[in-house]
């Protein structure tokens, strides 16, 4: 699929640039992004997502692998410039990798982008209207930051959580955890689930930080997968396949 990017999908007046991080290098699973999940690729399946999404201006992914530059082409995501060697080792930040790709496909379109969206391929479960939510929600509460969040399982709620001290003792991580005596006491509390992180550029490149203090959320309901090994990869298949079979007997 070629990619169909034209930039100028003006939305609300910003443009928006979606950035794919997928480095060659991954302990957990050897080329992770190029792993098969419903015979799709990781990368191939953010590129199945972004190509539906109307107010995207350009979607570019950031590698230092040939392979993974070239599926993603093959995805529809462009591949204009490669991943230096000191941003793609295990301890590189996602503020690093982000900047270095603003710079430089502004440097290759000769504008500049309003608006950063982070498309992890380790997401696959992601679905178009999750960015767009995210997008609207950070362009029409006037944020400088959105993240899709999950709600968090009470039965690993922070309250709950216990630390073995040094001196073997166990006791609550956090010292309110005494005073819950049933879980209707516990307020809701999220986690990211790594679909989507919308981040406006001068944010980006001002604070050096993702979740900076006027920042909001999307809450995604129900399973999200995350993979970080070949047991999530397995997870992933069944789900989706699951998915797939539902959505076929709705239509």
């Amino acid at each position: 699929m070629a990619p169909k990017w034209r930039i100028q999908s003006i939305y609300n007046g910003k443009r928006i640039l979606a950035v794919v991080p997928a480095r060659g290098g991954s302990k957990g699973v050897p080329l992770k992004n190029l792993r098969k999940v419903c015979g799709h690729s990781l990368v191939a399946w953010v590129g199945e997502v972004v190509q539906q999404i109307a107010c995207l201006d350009r979607a570019v992914v950031s590698t230092d692998h040939e392979g993974i530059a070239s599926e993603a082409e093959k995805s529809g995501i462009d591949a204009p410039f490669r991943r230096p060697a000191k941003l793609s080792g295990d301890r590189i930040g996602d503020v690093d990798v982000l900047q270095h790709a603003v710079a430089a496909t502004e440097e290759l379109d000769g504008i500049q982008y309003d608006v950063v969206v982070m498309l992890q391929p380790t997401s696959p479960s992601r679905r178009p209207e999750h960015i767009e939510e995210a997008i609207r929600r950070l362009l029409d509460g006037n944020y400088d930051a959105v993240w899709s969040v999950s709600e968090t399982d009470l039965k690993v709620h922070p309250l709950k959580q216990l630390l073995i001290a040094e001196n073997g003792q166990l006791r609550y991580y956090d010292p309110r955890g005494a005073e819950i005596v049933a879980r209707q006491q516990l307020i809701p509390v999220y986690h990211r689930n790594g679909i989507v992180y919308a981040i406006t550029r001068d944010c980006l490149l001002a604070t050096e930080v993702l979740l900076p203090k006027k920042s909001a959320a999307i809450v995604v309901n129900g399973p999200v997968i995350n993979i970080d090994t070949e047991e999530d990869i397995v997870k992933a298949e069944k789900y989706m396949n699951e998915c797939h079979r539902f959505n076929k007997q709705q239509h």
